[in-house]
This record gives C-alpha cells, sequence and structure tokens, in this order.
C-alpha cells in the first residue's frame, strides 16, 4: 500500500543540535542537546528529552561544518518518542535568505553522505 507524500520538501536524516525552549516574553523554558531526525527547508523534526507543546518557541543551534547557524521555530506538532524521548514537529519562522541558504547547504551535505552510504 502506497501513501501519498504531503510535505513540500524532502527531508534528510540529521545529528545533533542544541536548543533553548522559550515562552511569550522570552524566558527560558528549558534548553539541551537533541537530535534530528529529519530535517528539510521548511524544518525539523526533533527528538527531545521533555515535552513540547504546539506553539511553543524554539531556538536551535544547528552545525554546519564550522558554522554554527542559530534558526527559530516553532512546535507544528509533538508526539511520545520511543522509550524517555519525545518527538516535535519545529517549523522553521522568521528565517531570511542566508539562514534559508544555510539550510540548503546543509541539506545537501547530508544527501551526499547518504549516497556515499549506499
Amino acid at each position: 500500500m502506497s501513501t501519498i507524500e504531503k510535505r513540500r520538501h524532502v527531508r534528510v536524516d540529521s545529528f545533533n543540535l542544541s536548543y533553548v525552549c522559550v515562552d511569550e516574553s522570552g524566558e527560558v523554558i528549558n534548553e539541551g542537546m537533541g537530535r534530528t531526525l529529519n530535517v528539510s527547508e521548511s524544518g525539523i523534526l526533533l527528538e527531545t528529552y521533555f515535552p513540547t507543546e504546539s506553539g511553543q518557541l524554539l531556538e536551535l543551534t544547528i552545525a554546519l561544518d564550522e558554522k554554527l547557524i542559530d534558526i527559530k521555530g516553532k512546535v507544528a506538532h509533538h508526539r511520545k518518542g520511543k522509550s524517555r524521548s519525545f518527538e516535535a514537529g519545529i517549523e522553521f519562522v522568521d528565517l531570511t535568505e542566508d539562514k534559508l541558504t544555510d539550510i540548503k547547504r546543509y541539506i545537501e551535505l547530508f544527501q551526499n553522505r547518504e549516497d556515499s552510504d549506499n
């Protein structure tokens, strides 16, 4: 049985990143390291060890080669993950052209890595 793909952008597997979850006033709620389960031009599926709620804001820091990219995102959906983890679909917000270019480069690197693994 096939499924219909509704996503606008290709997703690729990724690695760890740091995050800070903030409330509406900018106060830190939680922070730590998370693992991106996949990434696209519009967002990241993030694995964490704390639950999130739809609408929460996250400040993400992704390592790209020797460069750190700071990106803001909003929790679009969330669910219980495997074992003691949680998964949150993060939609990028306030994405500049420069950051979008960085994300495209990040995705390209992982696509190349996947091609070389096969």
